[in-house]
């Protein structure tokens, strides 16, 4: 006799932040970060409280670090009675900071990557793809004489010392997936990309403007079989095997992307789809080069879907520098520098993937619901300030932090802003004609292909 299936059990809602937070910071991801510490012998500030108030700093209200840490120390030793107690001082705070090694939270932040697999399971996966947008921005550092020399300023003369990140974030529940950091003069967010693409989850489609466009950035994706979106412009130059090719009748099709100074080099040309995308409201076209060629895995109207959706990577970078008041660092050494824009960086992955968490999953006719970052922000303050437990549960309350929607009828741009430059979108691609010397080089380079992979 078959025994009766066991009815779905919901996951309940947690009943304070520290509930939530341990959804994603359990024992198991603190022994993976334990390993990582090796050289901690015995030390004053136990890991535990060390990147506990490292990371509810973050979320604090307060005009400095000092203020900050008051605020985070006194929600831990209520909030975990029997743990070991956390230093006195903010001094001794900053040097436990200063000597935790960077593979811990670089441990950290795999580990939590693990915990979104894990708790957002299908939830992650939009019309079979995980949709992720990458893009970069820049952060301000204090003007320091030790930023100055290890860091390095951007542009003209006087310029402040600065940090470039690039964050991949989903663009279907708005949470950073992993980022890199590099010198905000000297940082290539290409690289930093080609070096993320080991972090990608399985059916993961990286979504990227004009900015990305380069031979190596579609060799690697293409190499580390990775699905990608990437707008192209009058950089690149296509071939196409079609008679009485027009750029302006062009709609979709299969090309080479073969740029002359790669032929020169000898290297093979990429073989993938070039999409038009036709805006009805804007004048210009949107050109999206993809290695699906499938148009039944990967339609039109959906890659135009994804790429609409990647302005999701600037909703993240807003909320970390205006809601999270991190456009400028704090941090006056480049060792608590790096260690406060990690720590940061993964302070605002948690606090969006609680809200994300909350929200009601999408139906697969329906726009993904997104959770607000500044309302819940605001109930995670309403915790941290031990307010009378009056209050509901922390889960119910975060449910209700859902984003604000409606149709935009107005560009972004309110007004021009100093200093910035006009936007300008980029021109359509080169599209040739291929020859029957190309052809043959192309039959070429796919036999040795072959020959290599048997």
């Amino acid at each position: 006799m078959n025994q009766a299936r066991k009815p779905h059990r919901l996951r309940p809602q947690a009943k304070s932040l520290l509930d939530s937070v341990r959804d994603f910071l359990t024992p198991e991801v603190f022994k993976q970060v334990r390993k990582a510490a090796k050289r901690r012998k015995s030390p004053r500030w136990d890991l535990h409280p060390l990147l506990y108030l490292l990371l509810i700093s973050t979320w604090c209200c307060g005009e400095s670090l000092p203020e900050k840490f008051e605020a985070a120390k006194a929600f831990y030793v209520v909030s975990c009675p029997k743990r070991k107690r956390p230093g006195t001082t903010f001094a001794g705070f900053e040097k436990a900071v200063a000597k935790l090694p960077m593979p811990v939270l670089r441990t950290l932040a795999a580990a939590i990557r693990g915990r979104i697999e894990t708790l957002f399971g299908t939830r992650l996966l939009v019309n079979g793809f995980v949709p992720l947008g990458c893009d970069g921005t820049r952060l301000e550092c204090p003007r320091s004489e030790a930023l100055e020399k290890g860091v390095g300023t951007f542009g003209k003369d006087g310029s402040p010392p600065m940090l470039w990140n690039t964050s991949i974030v989903h663009l279907a529940l708005g949470i950073p997936w992993c980022w890199r950091w590099g010198r905000g003069g000297k940082a290539s967010e290409r690289a930093h990309l080609i070096f993320m693409r080991k972090w990608l989850p399985k059916l993961a489609l990286v979504v990227t403007d004009a900015g990305y466009v380069g031979y190596d950035v579609v060799k690697a994706l293409v190499v580390a079989e990775v699905s990608f979106l990437i707008r192209m412009s009058s950089n690149a130059t296509f071939y196409a095997d079609e008679e009485g090719l027009e750029l302006s009748q062009f709609r979709e099709g299969i090309v080479y992307y073969w740029p002359k100074s790669i032929q020169d080099r000898g290297k093979p040309p990429l073989r993938g789809r070039l999409i038009r995308i036709c805006s009805c409201r804007l004048k210009h076209d949107v050109w999206l080069f993809t290695n699906v060629e499938d148009p039944r895995r990967l339609p039109v109207e959906t890659a135009g879907l994804f790429y609409r959706w990647r302005w999701e990577n600037e909703g993240f970078f807003r909320t970390y520098k205006r809601t999270m008041k991190k456009l400028k660092l704090m941090s006056r050494t480049v060792r608590l520098v790096h260690r406060e824009a990690e720590a940061t960086m993964i302070a605002t992955q948690l606090l969006l993937c609680q809200g994300a968490l909350a929200m009601p999953a999408a139906k697969e006719e329906t726009s993904p619901v997104l959770c607000s970052p500044r309302r819940v922000l605001l109930e995670v303050r309403k915790d941290l300030a031990c307010l009378p437990r009056t209050l509901r549960p922390f889960g119910e309350r975060i449910a209700q932090a859902i984003r604000e929607h409606r149709v935009r009828s107005s560009p972004k741009e309110k007004r021009e802003w100093p200093r910035r430059k006009a936007h300008q979108p980029p021109n359509p691609p080169v599209i040739l004609k291929l020859t029957a010397e190309l052809k043959a080089l192309i039959q070429n380079h796919l036999h040795i292909t072959q020959n290599t992979k048997t």
